[in-house]
């Protein structure tokens, strides 16, 4: 791991928050022009634009920054893009649980997005601080991941997340009650003297409770590739902002990547170790992005070469 490196430059930061504003903005414009209706082939080419500015802006850092750095940010935003899938079927779980219609699907994306940009800055900041003051700690993260990366190989289709069980929406419905209703896309109604909250603002609710649990795996992950806080940073807020667009493309491919949890599973596993052994062994950057790439590889392709056999009634 490449120990806390010096910040970039203040050009570099304002180029990024440029980038990813008007980026946001496009995405919000091409998806709420199709009001949740976006066809496999349109969500593909808006994901390939997203990957491909991620990659374009990878460019720039290795031009201003170095080679070192830009690695270090493909791999992070590899790294994080690859536990994005598999948190992407959570998603549509939950938009199936509260059945929310197809054109109200971009905004609760939007506002769960926006809550994960500005929380997983916190939590970021948090992590490289107590690493750099603890270094201990990087134990701690290493033992996490190796953790919930036997948890999720483990777990069993019966133990799938279930939004009625949210904390944070259980807290909300003993402070306010829940419409079972939507009132066109607004996120509380008023009846008389009394204020409701509707289906979309509960769908927001587990969406940001839920990133902030693959939070708690994700940022640990890249922290075991760099400590710099804008590669840190920037790799995930890249991932984070093509989500929308990445669900519209998995929800209409479901169940065609029976092998992903595994591949995502063995990769939390690689970078737990990675932590552990961060003291003493030196992986090169390279060399983690390699392995990180061919594992979601070949989970993909897993399914496609060896499909799962269809049970019979």
């Amino acid at each position: 791991m490449e120990p806390v490196s010096a910040s970039v430059s203040i050009g570099l930061w304002v180029a990024f928050w440029v980038t990813v504003i008007a980026a946001l903005f496009i995405d919000l414009t091409v998806l709420n022009k199709h009001h949740g209706h976006v066809s496999i082939k349109e969500a593909a080419i808006m994901v390939g634009a997203w990957v491909t500015l991620a990659l374009v802006f990878g460019g720039a850092i290795w031009l201003f920054e170095g080679a070192q750095h830009a690695l270090a940010f493909y791999t992070g935003y590899v790294l994080e893009y690859s536990l994005s899938i598999d948190n992407m079927f959570v998603f549509i779980l939950i938009f199936s649980y509260f059945a929310i219609p197809h054109d109200l699907q971009p905004k609760a994306l939007l506002w769960g997005i926006l809550g994960a940009v500005a929380l997983r800055f916190v939590f970021i900041f948090v992590g490289v601080q107590l690493i750099s003051l603890f270094s201990w700690t990087i134990y701690v993260f290493g033992v996490l991941l190796i953790f919930t990366a036997a948890k999720m190989l483990l777990q069993k289709e019966d133990d799938e997340f279930d939004p009625s069980q949210s904390l944070p929406l259980r807290i909300m419905r003993k402070f306010i009650p829940l419409k079972t209703d939507y009132h066109g896309d607004n996120f509380f109604v008023k009846e008389g003297a009394k204020w409701f909250a509707t289906p979309l603002f509960a769908a927001v609710l587990v969406i940001e409770m839920s990133d902030l649990i693959f939070a708690v795996d994700s940022i640990p992950a890249v922290l075991s590739i760099t400590q710099d806080t804008f590669l840190v940073y920037s790799s995930n807020i890249f991932a984070i902002i093509g989500l929308r667009s990445l669900y519209f493309l998995l929800s209409g491919m479901a169940g065609k990547f029976p092998y992903l949890k595994y591949g995502i599973s063995v990769i939390l596993f690689f970078v737990g170790v990675k932590m552990l052994l961060s003291h003493y062994v030196k992986i090169p950057i390279w060399a983690s992005l390699a392995t990180i790439v061919g594992l979601l590889t070949l989970s993909i392709l897993a399914g496609k070469i060896f499909p799962p056999k269809v049970q019979q009634d």
